[in-house]
């Protein structure tokens, strides 16, 4: 994640738990949540196409920073919610982890529809703090993020469980194999094939923890009803972390608006 430049240390600053037994709340506060379009605009722009990916594009095709950009962003509605779940989820892991590095292979670079979620298991991150030495403090994060920015009928905390069980019996694995795939055919700017092999083929490597996490991004004025009832799973299978997000929608949408507008930056750069 450190090529998103963001400073972690601060970012952990927005999540503040104020549960954590039998599972995990996550509150971020009316005051941090206004910064987000400014702090996230550039990273999540970078979460879909990276600097120097970028600057290629516009020297190879005469097109704007803009319209390249908007190629990749999603349009307003669920696909856009669902994105920033994950990506939010992606960087509450990466904060948390400070100093630690994790790495992430940014899946929302490699959709062929941007209309679409990218496919397999949402958020999938490694943290390898020996490498190029694999050793047993080898982590890797798999996540099931389920977003709920307006009233409606989803459950977006007993969805991510259940989906979560689909990433801890095969999905996770095909998610790797696919991702490997990626990596051989188009090339992954932010993890390598050997670092995808570490986990693809664990019985060659010291045993390594895997850790998988159903997370729930929900609109804080929706927190409090979909917390009734909730049964979570066990802690020896899976996590549950719900992140509670002030004006949900209006969040990721100005944080996406910032998104575009990095074009400016980047032309006048040009």
């Amino acid at each position: 994640m450190l090529e998103l430049e963001l400073d972690f240390e601060a970012l952990g600053e927005v999540f503040s738990t104020t549960q954590s037994a039998p599972f995990t709340v996550i509150e971020i506060e009316v005051e941090q949540a206004a910064t987000f379009a400014d702090r996230l605009g550039v990273p999540v722009r970078r979460c879909y196409i990276s600097d120097p990916s970028l600057q290629a594009r516009i020297a190879d095709t005469s097109v704007s920073a803009r319209t390249i950009i908007e190629s990749k962003l999603p349009d307003r509605g669920s696909t856009m919610a669902g994105d920033f779940g994950e990506i939010l989820t992606a960087l509450f892991h990466a904060a948390s982890e400070h100093p630690g590095v994790v790495l992430d292979p940014k899946k929302w670079r490699l959709k062929q529809d941007r209309t679409k979620p990218a496919p397999g298991s949402d958020v999938v991150q490694m943290i390898l703090p020996q490498w190029p030495a694999a050793s047993a403090d080898d982590r890797i994060i798999c996540a099931e993020v389920k977003t709920k920015s307006t009233s409606g009928t989803s459950t977006p905390i007993a969805s991510a469980i259940a989906d979560s069980e689909k990433d801890s019996s095969r999905r996770f694995v095909k998610t790797l194999n696919w991702l490997k795939e990626r990596a051989i055919d188009t090339g992954l700017s932010t993890i390598s094939i050997e670092q995808l092999d570490r986990f693809i083929h664990p019985v060659d490597h010291p045993e390594a923890t895997r850790e998988f996490r159903a997370v729930a991004v929900i609109c804080a004025s929706l927190v409090a009803d979909e917390l009734i009832g909730v049964v979570p799973p066990p802690p020896s299978e899976r996590a549950l972390i719900v992140i509670s997000v002030p004006d949900l929608k209006e969040t990721y949408e100005r944080v996406f608006d910032a998104a575009l507008l990095t074009a400016e930056d980047v032309e006048d750069v040009a």
